[in-house]
């Protein structure tokens, strides 16, 4: 897979030519500053993606954005903490947990240096992040997991990640590791378990920003929200494959079970 996105940014610039009033994005960091760069003055509106979008320098705060950007962020600050208590509860034997990220997305790197490491500790974790630049990485990936002991994974949402979330759910279950995502679709390839946004009431909110700016409303002004209601899902197939009984006290929590 290759880096850099002069294709998508060109494609954008199209919009130029067609007087679009509103642009939509989707999937994050990569996409959302394509779009930025190839435009200041025509509203974007983000759809969600597992990003902050201050730590990523597209808008100036989630309060007062500042810019041409503003709409939903999937992101909660408390999330990654929340993933590691559920893999912790669901595992009490987990103690050494491989976090799978993207080095080249920014918010990436704050969750993994800033964010997870303070929830780990109270939980007597160690997380021991992985890059992954590219697909051969994850050839890597299975000989790290086996060398370093490590017994649990924290699967971190990119454009990279969600292209090869059936291969990463695959070496999981071969593995036998228990494995939690921040990308809901993980689920239905094999993942275990996802803990995030509910993503259909998030995304009934992007309705609210195109009314809005089709109103005469800024971006600069309209505050970027974040996800307001949670969902726990777990595939009980992919628990059964690595032996795993799912404690009752978090089946009973879950909103949705993949039989």
């Amino acid at each position: 897979m290759q880096r850099g996105n002069s294709s998508g940014i060109l494609s954008l610039r199209r919009s130029w030519w067609l007087k679009v009033d509103i642009i939509l994005v989707a999937g994050g960091d990569i996409p959302i500053r394509a779009a930025l760069n190839a435009t200041k003055t025509i509203p974007i509106v983000m759809t969600g993606g597992a990003t902050d979008p201050v730590t990523a320098g597209l808008v100036k705060s989630l309060a007062r954005p500042g810019g041409n950007v503003t709409g939903i962020t999937l992101l909660n600050r408390e999330l990654g903490g929340k993933r590691l208590e559920l893999l912790k509860e669901t595992v009490p034997k987990v103690t050494r947990v491989a976090v799978l990220y993207d080095p080249f997305i920014p918010s990436h790197l704050h969750e993994v240096k800033e964010r997870l490491p303070v929830p780990a500790r109270a939980l007597e974790l160690i997380v021991q992040p992985l890059e992954v630049r590219g697909a051969d990485d994850l050839e890597r990936l299975v000989a790290v997991l086996s060398k370093e002991r490590l017994d649990g994974l924290y699967v971190i949402s990119s454009p990279l990640v969600n292209a090869n979330q059936k291969r990463i759910a695959d070496i999981a279950v071969k593995r036998r590791l228990p494995a939690v995502y921040s990308n809901r679709e993980s689920i239905a390839e094999g993942g275990l378990m996802y803990y995030g946004a509910d993503l259909e009431d998030s995304y009934r909110r992007v309705a609210y920003y195109v009314d809005r700016i089709q109103k005469g409303a800024k971006p600069a002004d309209l505050p970027v929200e974040q996800p307001m209601k949670f969902e726990l899902v777990i595939n009980l197939n992919t628990a059964k494959q690595i032996s795993l009984t799912i404690p009752p006290e978090v089946l009973t929590r879950a909103n949705k079970l993949i039989k």
